[in-house]
């Protein structure tokens, strides 16, 4: 494994990233910061999981065969990215420690390593078994880089208790991250599209003519 964030962490043969949300659509705001928290921890992949029904914000738009495909367009040609439709085919509430605990029966000689927002981890506190969740994984908290962490609440205390500078243990840590955080939303593509504004130089290009073709988000 090459140099990185992450230490030689004994039995472990490799680390796989989770980019978990609805990808409604998916765009480059979700798509660089993967990119760089996989180089930044030398993942063996990053494996995006869209979620079938959120527990933690309002349905999807599109349909889930609509925003798995625009995954596995947007991340072809980015051999370390990968589509995970663990959620989508398991169908019901997705709740991530489900997930986890179905990532590590498939990769069980792996690490596995949660990325989120620093508005996700705000709320993280309140997720569905969180413990259970930091049992499986490790966290990493992606942010603008000189962005202040959480400095009250149960957050914050949470960070005190798990954040470390490096990863050397399989689960339980947090480590935080600045990335290049791209002010762009699935919303406001959607709000755009909605006026017929295009959303070129918002996401891959290959996820633009897919929602061109199949007239996504677009006023009925």
């Amino acid at each position: 494994m090459p140099e990185s964030i992450y230490q030689k962490i004994g039995q472990v043969e490799r680390v796989i990233g989770i980019n978990g949300g609805t990808f409604d659509p998916v765009h480059f705001g979700h798509l660089r910061p993967a990119l760089e928290v996989t180089e930044a921890l030398a993942l063996s992949q990053m494996r995006f999981v869209p979620v079938y029904q959120p527990v933690h914000r309002g349905q999807p738009g599109q349909s889930a065969q609509h925003r798995c495909r625009m995954v596995e367009l947007a991340i072809e040609r980015q051999p370390l990215f990968c589509l995970d439709r663990r959620e989508v085919d398991r169908g019901g509430p997705s709740y991530m420690v489900d997930t986890l605990a179905s990532l590590k029966t498939d990769f069980a000689d792996a690490a596995l390593v949660l990325m989120m927002g620093m508005d996700a981890f705000a709320h993280f506190p309140h997720w569905h078994d969180w413990q259970g969740i930091l049992a499986l994984a490790n966290l990493v908290v992606t942010h603008r880089p000189g962005q202040t962490l959480p400095e009250d609440g149960e957050a914050e205390a949470l960070l005190e208790a798990r954040q470390v500078d490096c990863l050397t243990q399989p689960q339980g840590q947090i480590l935080d991250l600045g990335v290049t955080q791209l002010a762009i939303s699935a919303t406001q593509i959607r709000q755009g599209l909605s006026a017929h504004h295009a959303p070129d130089f918002l996401l891959p290009e290959r996820v633009a003519d897919y929602i061109q073709t199949h007239q996504l988000y677009y006023p009925s």
